[in-house]
């Protein structure tokens, strides 16, 4: 498979990712829109005429950043609706409320480096939030989805990941820490990876439905994601990108015409990254594990059952 290279690179905007796209009659979803690169991610695809709901725990947050959406880019159709990953009640009562078609879910939100933490399942958070909500969310909007593709051709999941992947596969025999002592970077970089095995899968069960989804890793950039971090206040580090230019890489695979009907790959700078051996120092390449269809396969079996 070729790599995939765009115009695009670390400093563009979600802005000029965007720029010349028509989204007029499409739905997206995207988790997290409240805060960090979730808003500017919404406010890419709104400014495009895309209807843009915005999926957060805190709905209050989401109708101020909802307004602001609406007066930036003059489109109203900038909704609000309560979605808690961790809570699979909450997700359940999210899908069953969606009605119609959807063409874009961006999977943006997470938590990370949590305390030890563990939901009524007896699951990990950072792995309950960051996979299995985020899992349980696009197969209880599959139909949807696959409405959505029937309407325009396609229809896209966009899955934000991290290069902490690097640091853990998934872990298999030990999911949620249950032998291993609790470490949450370790635990954050599993729930990563499970976010990439879940755009190969994806891709895999229902790209026939004209279904696909890509990952990525969106760079450093300070948000209030890192708020369990002992840097939080710290601004960004050297290095680091401003809120939009982080959320371009996922508008592009949001939105970029020449990946129709490619997915199950892992971006980084709005480019398509190449799997290496060992961590590079930029941390722009992918595990290989991460992007392994055998892991895949088994992580989406084992999501299944967890799930019942």
């Amino acid at each position: 498979m070729a790599v995939i290279t765009t115009p695009f690179d670390f400093h563009s905007t979600a802005a000029e990712v965007i720029e010349g796209i028509d989204l007029s009659g499409h739905r997206a979803i995207v988790t997290g829109g409240a805060s960090g690169i979730g808003v500017e991610t919404a406010r890419a695809l709104a400014s495009a005429g895309a209807e843009v709901t915005l999926a957060v725990r805190n709905t209050d947050s989401g109708n101020k950043v909802a307004a602001d959406i609406t007066v930036s880019t003059g489109n109203t159709a900038v909704l609000v609706a309560t979605l808690d990953l961790s809570d699979q009640s909450s997700v359940s009562s999210f899908t069953a409320s969606w009605d119609g078609p959807l063409h874009l879910l961006v999977n943006n939100a997470g938590v990370m480096a949590t305390p030890e933490t563990y939901t009524p399942e007896g699951w990990e958070l950072q792995f309950a939030t960051n996979h299995l909500g985020h899992f349980a969310l696009a197969n209880g909007l599959r139909k949807a989805l696959s409405a959505g593709a029937s309407e325009v051709g396609e229809a896209r999941i966009v899955v934000v990941s991290s290069s902490a992947h690097f640091r853990s596969p998934v872990i298999f025999d030990d999911l949620h820490f249950r032998f291993r002592e609790y470490d949450p970077g370790l635990a954050y970089a599993q729930s990563k990876t499970a976010n990439v095995l879940f755009a190969v899968g994806a891709t895999e069960h229902w790209s026939g439905d004209g279904i696909t989804s890509n990952a990525l890793m969106p760079g450093s950039i300070r948000t209030n994601l890192q708020r369990h971090m002992s840097n939080q206040n710290d601004k960004n580090e050297p290095g680091g990108k401003t809120v939009e230019q982080g959320a371009s890489t996922s508008v592009l695979l949001a939105t970029f015409p020449l990946l129709k009907g490619i997915g199950g790959r892992y971006f980084v700078n709005n480019q398509e990254a190449e799997i290496v051996d060992r961590i590079t120092t930029d941390m722009t390449g992918v595990a290989p594990f991460a992007l392994d269809q055998p892991n895949a396969d088994r992580l989406w079996e084992v999501s299944k059952q967890l799930l019942g």
